[in-house]
């Protein structure tokens, strides 16, 4: 994937002095995708799944991976079809992490100070989870506010009714709005609502100052939160 993007043309978000609100993933978001943190939830999801259901390890990794396909969290299929389970249990349970593996950034920290205006997390997982991630990042104290997966009253990211909660809670107008996602398929109904959205990916190979897309749902690509950050700062300050 290209880590840039052409010059503005008409519909893409030109100017980012326009955003008040910066709401931000968590997982392979905030920390970079390299840890692997997530590998340690994907193993826990199956052995969550495994244990439940009485399941092998291999059925239980096909009825993880055909709901997140489905429904976009496993989470989210399992209380459509086995209305039974405790979504806090099972939060908890996949959530049982060793965050050795992300190290406290310093320069991140440095990056979201420079930052004007309103810090929100906007999150899949748990409060409790999330809480965690940024003490260890060292960033915590920028956030207003994180909105859990509980606060959506389970319904997950992409369904658009997820970012309407998300919205409505905080006060957040989508227009005055950028949302940082790793994830693809959870940047359309950001972008459908008129927020500027922001893909962090570790495929895209190279760094360039942001710049805009023409077209689509991604606005802006990035392999380096921290730097893009840094750049879009400067740009906000000089303007």
């Amino acid at each position: 994937m290209q880590n840039q993007m052409v010059n503005n043309q008409a519909g893409a978000p030109a100017n980012l002095a326009r955003v008040r609100d910066w709401v931000f993933d968590l997982d392979n978001t905030l920390y970079p995708h390299s840890s692997r943190l997530f590998d340690q939830v994907d193993a826990l999801m199956g052995s969550f799944l495994s244990e439940h259901f009485q399941l092998d390890r291999v059925a239980a990794r096909e009825m993880q991976k055909r709901y997140f396909h489905q429904y976009g969290t496993t989470l989210r299929g399992l209380l459509l079809h086995h209305p039974e389970i405790d979504p806090h249990h099972y939060l908890d349970y996949v959530h049982q992490l060793d965050l050795t593996v992300i190290q406290p950034s310093p320069a991140l920290d440095a990056a979201l100070d420079a930052l004007p205006g309103r810090k929100l997390v906007f999150t899949n997982g748990s409060l409790r989870h999330a809480e965690r991630v940024l003490a260890r990042l060292g960033i915590a104290h920028h956030f207003a506010d994180i909105f859990d997966v509980a606060a959506a009253e389970f319904v997950c990211k992409p369904d658009p009714d997820c970012y309407q909660r998300m919205l409505r809670a905080h006060g957040v107008t989508p227009t005055a709005a950028a949302l940082f996602e790793d994830t693809l398929v959870n940047l359309p109904p950001a972008a459908a609502l008129g927020m500027t959205t922001v893909l962090v990916t570790a495929e895209a190979p190279d760094f360039k100052l942001p710049t805009p897309s023409h077209e689509g749902p991604v606005h802006y690509v990035t392999d380096d939160l921290t730097r893009w950050l840094e750049a879009t700062a400067k740009t906000l300050k000089s303007a």
